[in-house]
């Protein structure tokens, strides 16, 4: 029997981890299929776009003629002159003049557009030029940034219970370590007559008798016997009661011959995680400084590793580059050359930006409670004080 069991116990927990994981799988399932199909929508649309040569692109090839055909032999007289000139031309140029839209709106390349639309960082480099693709963008992100939100609440949840719970056990174990010190300058005997006074006031909670019950209850006594019948008949039924509860409970979660009984408890189980999205994110109480620091290690490693393959960035432009994306600004004045190997920094993008959610919320909530104690003192101050007048 013990062998038959360990099978079926295994099993259990692997589906109560598997209805457990679920819900956040399906959530980020769901935006990485988002992603792709809008990928290929976009690499389609823009990319297969025809580029009609328009009257200004024109005019700009004839004044860069007749810029280099008034050109003279000598070229140190009339340098500034000629400078000025490409620079006021080059200004009224435009990009997809110059650029193939399929070298741009490749699968990689709107799959790095569809990332900046609905993590609303928005850099600005890449963007949507046919009318068709423009209203696709609007309806993409009207669906994609709300689905984004809520993967990024449903990963809050899970590094807030992560981050407390590991602040908790470092204050645990700060708190041993300073208790130990200070037990060192007692003595032996005193810590021995302190164990025995505490376990002297410990309360076992074990279930009492209906006799001791009643001697607890001195009110009883006083009652006409008729009464006090009643209420030991009326006692002994509410017991009766729990305990057949109680083996109905267990009776239930160890009947595995019924398949709908378990189904309708995962289907619970599903829905009770569904619930409680957002919930351990306000439950979470971790000092602020503790916070940055998690944000300034974090974008330090990957400003560490991106110079890899993005050469023209060093280690503090990285910085700043995963700063702006990470908090969703997006000037896009720094550009990427490689975004197809960025995107296996996707996964680091939202993990970047669940933290920067969290170190935003924390600072929400002490602001508030600040604003509180403010306007409380304002009030105090401003409250005009009793008089006591003598009689």
């Amino acid at each position: 029997m013990a062998s038959t069991s360990q099978p079926l116990r295994g099993k259990r927990a692997c589906k109560k981890i598997f209805w457990a994981v679920f819900p956040h799988a399906c959530f980020i399932l769901s935006l990485v299929i988002y992603a792709f199909l809008g990928a290929l929508m976009f690499s389609h649309i823009e990319g297969n776009r025809k580029v009609n040569l328009s009257e200004e692109y024109r005019t700009f090839l004839q004044n860069l003629w007749h810029i280099s055909r008034n050109l003279s032999d000598n070229m140190t007289e009339n340098e500034e002159i000629f400078k000025e000139k490409i620079h006021a031309l080059l200004s009224t140029a435009e990009r997809d003049w110059f650029v193939n839209p399929k070298d741009i709106w490749t699968f990689f390349g709107s799959l790095f557009f569809c990332c900046t639309v609905f993590t609303t960082v928005g850099y600005g480099n890449t963007y949507p030029v046919t009318r068709t693709g423009k209203y696709l963008c609007m309806l993409y992100a009207l669906f994609g940034i709300p689905l984004m939100f809520l993967v990024l609440t449903d990963m809050g949840d899970i590094l807030a219970t992560v981050l407390s719970k590991s602040y908790n056990e470092f204050r645990k174990l700060q708190s041993k370590i300073l208790a130990s010190k200070l037990c060192s300058g007692f003595t032996c005997n005193k810590g021995d007559e302190l164990k025995s006074r505490a376990q002297s006031k410990i309360v076992i909670n074990e279930p009492l008798t209906i006799m001791e019950v009643l001697k607890s209850q001195p009110g009883i006594k006083r009652k006409p016997i008729k009464y006090r019948n009643a209420e030991i008949f009326e006692m002994l039924i509410a017991r009766e009661n729990e305990h057949t509860k109680l083996a109905r409970n267990r009776s239930i979660e160890r009947w595995s011959s019924c398949p709908e009984l378990a189904r309708g408890k995962t289907m619970s189980r599903v829905i009770e995680n569904f619930d409680k999205i957002g919930k351990e994110l306000e439950k979470l109480d971790v000092p602020i400084v503790l916070m940055v620091l998690v944000i300034f290690v974090y974008i330090s490693c990957a400003a560490a590793i991106l110079p890899n393959w993005e050469t023209r960035l060093d280690f503090q432009e990285a910085f700043y580059f995963c700063f702006i994306t990470l908090t969703t600004i997006g000037f896009g004045d720094t550009q990427l050359e490689h975004p197809k190997f960025f995107l296996f920094f996707s996964l680091y993008i939202i993990i970047g930006m669940e933290i920067v959610f969290i170190a935003f919320k924390l600072g929400q909530d002490r602001l508030i409670g600040l604003y509180k104690k403010l306007i409380s003192f304002c009030g105090e101050k401003k409250m005009p004080s009793k008089k006591v007048y003598p009689k």
